[in-house]
């Protein structure tokens, strides 16, 4: 990618806001994301084991990508998107249209501070590269177990998180984006205090990309 290539990007991200995309800066970013999370999102969903009949959902589901790929592994089961940014709910409906339209996926506007769901509604419950955003991540982990069903499992998915690795341009950015960036072992800790009775922690050794597996 040239640095004009890399400055249009990062104009597009700047304008779109990747906290709450909005307008159509947001939507050729999440377009771009639906794209470049393609590697990290498959092999955090590697550790799910599919048997069809799941009712599955994805917090902040963006550009719809992760729930197109998971609806792959869905037969009889459903699917569940929600996503506070107005933009995001919009672009995961032209991601999954035909999901949609055949009664196998849901979509709507809420968010974890209180998701809009019953208590053990889901049989799984992902998260990709939304965490850093949540408004309380400790204690909206409760609200993500709230509705996650006994045994169910919770897939955490993330590119970045704290350790010595980091380049300065990433560092730049979640200080630019406040995010929330937790090493791996406040993870394990935030999760087992937001009451999952399991908890693994998982590191890609290549790109260093994290998934953290919670079960109730």
């Amino acid at each position: 990618m040239t640095n004009t290539e890399k400055e249009r990007q990062k104009a597009i991200t700047t304008a779109g806001n990747p906290a709450r995309p909005t307008g159509e800066a947001g939507t050729q970013m999440l377009e771009r994301m639906n794209k470049s999370h393609a590697a990290l999102t498959a092999w955090g969903l590697s550790y799910f084991q599919w048997y069809g009949n799941e009712t599955v959902l994805d917090i902040g589901c963006g550009g719809g990508a992760n729930l197109h790929r998971m609806s792959a592994h869905i037969t009889t089961g459903h699917l569940t998107g929600v996503d506070y940014s107005a933009t995001s709910v919009q672009t995961s409906r032209q991601t999954n249209a035909d999901d949609i339209a055949d009664g196998k996926m849901t979509l709507c506007e809420g968010s974890v501070e209180a998701l809009p769901f019953a208590d053990s509604t889901f049989d799984k419950i992902t998260t990709v590269e939304s965490f850093y955003f949540w408004p309380n991540p400790p204690e909206n982990l409760k609200e993500v177990r709230r509705v996650l069903k006994p045994g169910g499992t919770f897939l955490l998915i993330a590119e970045i998180y704290g350790h010595d690795g980091l380049s300065a341009e990433v560092r730049e950015n979640i200080e630019r984006y406040h995010l929330y960036n937790p090493t791996p072992e406040t993870f394990e800790a935030i999760f087992h205090d937001a009451g999952f009775s399991s908890v693994q922690v998982h590191i890609e050794k290549d790109h260093r990309w994290i998934c953290v597996e919670g079960k109730k």
